[in-house]
């Protein structure tokens, strides 16, 4: 029984995966399960998994036939966990040799732990850069989850099994829905330290994060999603209120993306995506909102959607001119 499975969901990915996968069969933690999924990829991504399989017995591949998104493909290996903990490795990051090994001596010395953070090295083309964090050496689910809001604390870890099967992947959405899941294994996790295994995290412009696409708006509904789950966990006033104005601050979020960025959208897609920012400002609970943080000109729910966007046009339409518009992305 391997003590740690590492998901690698990977579409299209195929200039990236010996790096990402030479990581793993590198790891001085030699008893892991290596669960990659084909996202229906279009590329040589498949070859290239089923050689590493075909070499080397730790690797397993599921191929699926129509591309899913992340968070389903990730679903999909989760099923094939045989291990004490689950961990993903995006198909262009890679591991330290040590880092799962570090992970899991956190979990040997403290039995109480649901989840160990690694750190995170943001990788561009030019530069190196350490994600940092506050300084913390253990925190309750609900600490974690609150620092979790606004990624203070970023979503890279390892996950006890039997927590991550009860909380799996949220594929709700084709992307950002799976942060809905970070969020949850960190609520309902006992304690959350961290270790000094790193993850290298490669930023590049092809990446989901950073394309001008439609997808940018599922940011909406997911945070949606995550607000129904915490409605149903019976979530104390104070995190609802919480949760509430960081989806306030998000729709304001993607009004910027749509203010820089409708020209490169097709008509249908612009529809979309004021048809969504619509209907969440029309489903924010006002109530909840924190004065403090939305009581400011650009970032007031207003009376009216067309308020709104007037206030939204006006707000960017001067940040543009003061040249404070340029990180759209």
């Amino acid at each position: 029984m391997p003590k740690v499975t590492v998901l690698v969901a990977a579409f299209n990915a195929e200039p990236f995966l010996p790096k990402c996968l030479n990581s793993l069969l590198a790891q001085t933690l030699k008893d892991i399960q290596v669960v990659c999924i084909d996202d229906g990829s279009t590329d040589g991504t498949l070859s290239v998994l089923r050689r590493y399989a075909a070499a080397d017995q730790q690797v397993e591949v599921i191929a699926l036939p129509e591309n899913h998104g992340q968070a389903y493909a990730r679903n999909q290996g989760l099923k094939c966990a045989r291990s004490d903990y689950v961990c993903f490795l995006d198909s262009d990051d890679w591991l330290a040799p040590d880092a799962l090994e570090q992970a899991v001596r956190i979990f040997d010395a403290n039995e109480t732990t649901d989840c160990v953070l690694f750190q995170v090295d943001i990788v561009q083309p030019d530069n190196v850069e350490r994600y940092q964090m506050p300084p913390f050496n253990v925190l309750t689910g609900e600490e974690a989850f609150r620092l979790s809001l606004d990624w203070q604390i970023h979503g890279v870890y390892l996950v006890r099994t039997a927590l991550h099967r009860q909380y799996p992947y949220d594929d709700s959405c084709r992307s950002f829905s799976d942060d809905n899941t970070t969020r949850l294994h960190y609520l309902h996790s006992r304690e959350v330290r961290q270790c000094q295994g790193v993850y290298s995290y490669r930023q590049h412009p092809s990446s989901t994060s950073h394309i001008v696409s439609v997808r940018q708006f599922d940011r909406l509904r997911a945070n949606e999603n995550m607000k129904e789950m915490l409605t149903t966990e019976a979530m104390p006033p104070e995190m609802m209120r919480q949760w509430e104005t960081m989806r306030m601050l998000v729709l304001v979020d993607c009004y910027k993306f749509y203010y820089c960025h409708s020209r490169e959208l097709s008509v249908s897609d612009r529809n979309y995506a004021l048809g969504e920012m619509r209907r969440v400002w029309q489903n924010i609970d006002r109530s909840l909102l924190d004065p403090a943080k939305v009581h400011k000109f650009g970032y007031r729910p207003m009376s009216s959607w067309r308020l709104f966007r007037c206030q939204e046009w006006l707000y960017f339409t001067l940040r543009s001119l003061l040249g404070r518009n340029s990180k759209a992305l």
